[in-house]
This record gives C-alpha cells, structure tokens and sequence, in this order.
C-alpha cells in the first residue's frame, strides 16, 4: 500500500537515516494507535454519566417514598412516567444495543481487518463513530425524544467501534513484532483507562446544563482524531521502505516442556511428572503442501485453552463494564451527589461524602482504599487477558497442529475469545439496571462476585498446567551439563 500523501512529502522534506526514520515512524505509531483507541473509549463513556442527569431521568424518592409507586421523569418519551425498576430496564437496553451490537460485529472485524488497508480501516471507523456520537447528542438539541431513535445510533455505533481493536492490534504487530509486543503492549494498553477517565470527565463537564454536548464533544475528538490517522498513518514498515521486525525466534531446539505441553497435544491427564523425553525437532510443513483453510467454529472451540480464555474472558468483560455504565449512577444515587460530581468521582472509584461534599475522615480514606483496590483488580486481570489475547495466545495457539500455516484459523480463534468476552460486556450492564432496581444495588454486586469466581475456576486448569511446564522446565535446566558444571564450581 502506498503511504499517505503527507508522509511522503515529509519524508522528502527531511530526509534522515534509516534507523532514524526508524525510530520515527515507530514512534508516531506508538502515539497514533494510543491517541486512536483512547478515543474509542473516550467516546463510549459519555451514555453512563448523561443517564444520571436529571434532564435525562429523574426519580426523586423521598425517605417515606415507596419505591415502586414514583413515577419517573425522562426525555425519553418511552420512559417518562414509568417506576424507577421499568426505567433502569429500559436504560439498560441503551446500554446493551451498543454492547451486544458490538459483540456480533466484533466477530466479523479481525477478518476484515486482514484483508484492507487498515489505514482506511481505521480512520472510517473512528470518522463513523464520531458522526453518530455527534447524532447522539443531537437529539438534545432537535429535541429528538424517541428511544428507538437512540438504540438505533447505539447499534452502528457498535459495528464501527469494533475497527478498534482489530486495527490497532494489526498495526503495531506489523511494526514491533511478537518479540517486543508482549512488554510494549503491556505499557500502551494503558489507553484504555485514559480514555474511559477523559470521557467521564469531559461528559460531566456538560451534563448538568446541555448533557447533548457531553456526546458532541467526545464525538468531534474521535472524528478529529480519526483524520489524523488517514494523514499519517503508515500500517506496515514496508509502505516506506522499511525492513518489518523479525519474529525472535530461538535458535535451541524446542524445549522438551513444550514439545511434550500435556494442554497443547491434548494428554493433561497422563504422566504429568514423568520426566521429559529428548527433544526433537519440530516438525516441518512443506511449502508444496499448501496450508490448511479456515477452521470451522467447533473445531475451534475444541483446540486446549479456547474454551477457558473466551469464558474467562466473558466473565471479565461482565465485571468490568457493568462498573464501567453503572459505577457513576451508583454513586448518584448512593451518595447523592449530581450527574458531573459522580463522573468525576467515578474516574477513579472513589467516593465518601455528605451531601456532595467529600469528608476527608476514616471512612473517606478507607472508601478510597477499597474503591482503588477494586478498580485495580477488575481492571487489572482484564487488561491482562485482553493484551494477552493480541499477543501471547496467538503465539501460544499457535504451535497447536490443527493451526499450523494457517492465519485464517488463527483469525477464528481470536475472533471467537474477543467476541465471546464482548458478550459478557454486554449481559452484565444488561441484568445491571432491573436487579439495581428499587435501591436493591446488593444484587448487582452479588452477580459480579459470582463473575469473578468464575472467571477464576476457568482459569485453574491453565494455571496449573503453567505450573507444571514450570518445574518441568526447571527440572530440564538442572540436568544439562552447563548447569551441573556451574553448579559444580
């Protein structure tokens, strides 16, 4: 693919040395491909704050109030005059028309995105998204009261979304390769939580007087962003002329741990302790013999760890973002703070006040421990999986014979653990708003404790087989003469 139009003029303007406009360009792509999914996130925050303004819905219950008898006010004409429990329902569905939108389409997007110039791929998406987030937040002003109107931007907003991840993943595999991916993406994936910060803060900024504009905003700052990346983005190292990374590759013969893996050939329950055989060289598949085609969806799921790493990442993504739609109305509603004072406190899971004003006493601290604590470990364990999903599994699924050759049935298998976890995003803020429904919040934390123990019993096979390979490994390392020797002196 030709470079972009101002990439070639620059590069003629400032002719360097190549490891110079090496460094270059792999910078520029570091903060493009950062810029570009912070602004994806930054851009679906805005519906979970604007939904506490009180223009947007508001069930004012007193203390001697029942509940189920208080009719709610909403700009939303399907909602206006329903209780509280009906209200939260019909939110929800805001909610998961975008989430599960974005699960079905997210299915399709790693394919396409393998097959066009992820450039284009990217900047229409983020040009898209941009537009009918500006759409959205136009209903304020044309005074669009219509849900069907809104659930209707929420679903194409969904299947744009979805150029995100696959485009930006593509692009720095194309220019930092497996061998620096792992540690690279583990500090870039940060953009996620930036974004998610950056959307509160700019969609409380406006809610509490044109809560249109906490959409308009976040939506100009993607589109923007979204041109940019047709402007300078340059996907591959060889659009310019630029040796691609070489995979790092290990000159030692495979390890007998991982030749004789009992998760890879399938055998996870006989001999685990014997020791390794003599390692043996990997098999070879012959060009003449051409590579398998796409693998079939079942077939997939019956390749060891498939299963364990989409569930596990369903229970994840569940978690995650029913805090991530419904943690600044909680706090409305718990600690009685307006729609831009829980946006902000919602950026950084922290809350303990009295009457809207932060009281800096015991419980204060404590609340800001405990609420840090657990934006660390639910966001912690799924950034993990998701960043381990674009580099290590890929690698680690890899070797499994059933994929060898073959980057479509590579592509199947990612597609099926991203959507699968996309699923899991959607049912979570789903069953949020009915069982949150009358002041009953405890059975929302009840469904995301059993996630979470769930996401890790899916996870004790794997990490015992981790294990095992581990003092194998060992094991094999101490019976190799170098070792004996060093040990020896």
């Amino acid at each position: 693919m030709s470079p972009p139009i101002l990439v070639n003029f620059l590069r003629r303007l400032c002719p360097q040395a190549r490891w110079k406009q090496e460094a270059a360009f792999r910078l520029s792509i570091l903060v493009l491909t950062y810029l570009s999914y912070m602004s994806y996130h930054l851009s679906r925050k805005p519906i979970s704050i604007v939904k506490n303004a009180k223009a947007f819905l508001d069930c004012d219950i007193s203390e001697h109030t029942d509940p189920s008898n208080v009719s709610c006010r909403s700009w939303i004409t399907e909602i206006d005059g329903k209780t509280e429990k009906e209200a939260k329902t019909y939110l929800g569905f805001l909610d998961t028309s975008y989430l599960f939108s974005y699960a079905f389409f997210m299915f399709l997007s790693g394919l396409v995105a393998e097959r066009v110039d992820l450039r284009f791929f990217l900047s229409i998406g983020m040009m898209m998204s941009g537009l009918l987030t500006v759409m959205f937040g136009m209903a304020y002003s044309l005074g669009i009261h219509s849900i069907w109107y809104l659930i209707f931007i929420q679903i194409a907003c969904g299947m744009f979304q979805t150029t995100g991840w696959p485009g930006v993943v593509s692009v720095m595999a194309n220019w930092f390769g497996k061998g620096k991916r792992g540690v690279i993406m583990g500090i870039w994936n940060s953009h996620t939580s930036l974004g998610n910060i950056l959307g509160s803060l700019i969609a409380g900024a406006f809610v509490t007087t044109n809560w249109g504009m906490s959409f308009t905003v976040p939506g100009m700052i993607i589109g923007g962003l979204g041109f940019l990346i047709f402007l300078f983005l340059v996907p591959n190292p060889e659009d310019v002329d630029l040796v691609p990374p070489v995979e790092q590759r290990s000159s030692q013969p495979q390890s007998a741990y991982e030749e004789d893996d009992p998760l890879m050939n399938g055998n996870a329950d006989k001999d685990e302790e014997s020791p390794p055989p003599s390692p043996t060289p990997p098999p070879v598949r012959s060009p003449q013999s051409g590579s398998p085609g796409a693998i079939g969806f079942f077939g997939a799921l019956r390749i060891p760890g498939v299963v364990e790493f989409s569930l596990c990442l369903f229970f994840s993504k569940l978690v995650s973002y029913t805090f991530l739609y419904w943690l600044p109305n909680y706090i409305h509603t718990k600690s009685h703070v307006n729609a831009e004072e829980a946006a902000v406190l919602s950026t950084i899971y922290d809350w303990g006040n009295v009457g809207g004003v932060p009281v800096h006493d015991a419980c204060f601290s404590w609340n800001i421990l405990v609420l840090f604590s657990t934006g660390i470990l639910v966001n912690g364990p799924y950034a993990l999986i998701t960043t381990a999903v674009s580099a290590e599994i890929i690698n680690f699924l890899g070797q499994h014979p059933s994929l060898q050759g073959s980057h479509k049935a590579l592509a199947t298998v990612t597609a099926i653990i991203d959507g699968t976890g996309s699923i899991g995003a959607a049912i979570g803020p789903l069953l949020a708003g009915p069982l949150s429904g009358n002041g009953h919040w405890e059975r929302v934390f009840y469904m995301l404790m059993g996630a979470d123990i769930l996401a890790l019993i899916l996870l004790v096979r794997l990490t015992k087989h981790e294990l095992i390979k581990l003092r194998r490994n060992r094991w094999s390392l101490r019976s190799t003469p170098d070792y004996r020797s060093i040990n020896n002196s």
